[in-house]
């Protein structure tokens, strides 16, 4: 079983090695350029440099799939996962880098996930609400990112607690405060920041989920251009490329995801 894994893995390595044939390239960048959705509002997938260009591990996954296809590349920014996911709905991009849920498979195919991470509710210093399982509680207004993966997620998991949306995930905590609700759900990483950004917060031990973030193209471009994604990112992964890019970029908390088969 470990020489068929083996196997299989090179075969993955060979089959990116080379660039594909015209016809995953004309399904993935009909227009002869790669545009890649670039969401800022997700620190763990990219930011802003000092001279406000993007960076991070999904700036240079796209640069190397368009290095890939022989193609230039354009970035295109969006401040959050919803209105990342909606250009790519509606055709306006390429390929994204996004969570993969169930909700958005009607419209897109993913690829294999490249990264994990955790979502984490945050609360006051001084909420009684100590525990996850706490949450969803009647009363409980939860701040969420409008059309993240935590906020689809929760919508088909929370119960009795009610959902209050911000317009971005950064904007979250922010929201939060200013409107008193009783918890913030977002990626660990940015409440993290928001809790030493801001006294008196506190994140809850543990996660609520876990994040499996992947590239996505619209699923009018076919199969084949998602199978080549996948394989690409299963390369990436073994390569060790992306483990390099979320080092290089300074990104803790983000694993590299596992090893996928298809």
């Amino acid at each position: 079983m470990k020489f068929l894994s083996l196997l299989g893995a090179l075969l993955v390595l060979a089959g990116c090695a080379t660039k594909p044939a015209p016809e995953i390239v004309g399904a993935l960048a009909p227009d002869g350029l790669l545009r890649a959705a670039i969401n800022l509002g997700n620190p763990i997938l990219a930011s802003k440099d000092g001279t406000g260009h993007p960076q991070g591990v999904s700036v240079d996954l796209a640069r190397e799939l368009g290095r890939r296809l022989q193609l230039p590349v354009e970035l295109i920014t969006f401040p959050s996962a919803g209105k990342t996911v909606e250009a790519l709905r509606q055709n306006q991009v390429d390929i994204a880098f996004v969570a993969i849920d169930p909700a958005r498979a009607v419209d897109i195919l993913y690829s294999a996930p490249y990264v994990v991470i955790e979502g984490s509710y945050l609360v006051r210093q001084d909420s009684p609400i100590l525990r996850n399982e706490e949450v969803d509680r009647p009363g409980i207004r939860i701040a969420v990112g409008n059309g993240s993966a935590y906020d689809l997620y929760l919508k088909r998991e929370i119960k009795q607690a009610s959902l209050v949306r911000a317009p971005t995930s950064p904007s979250v905590v922010d929201m939060f405060l200013a409107q008193q609700l009783e918890v913030a759900a977002g990626v660990k990483q940015q409440l993290q920041a928001d809790a030493r950004r801001l006294p008196g917060l506190r994140l809850l031990d543990g996660r609520f989920m876990v994040i499996q973030q992947a590239m996505a193209t619209p699923r009018v471009r076919g199969t084949a251009a998602s199978r080549y994604l996948f394989s690409f990112v299963e390369e990436m992964k073994t390569s060790g490329f992306v483990a390099a890019a979320l080092a290089r970029h300074k990104i803790e908390g983000a694993d590299v995801a596992p090893l996928e088969s298809k």
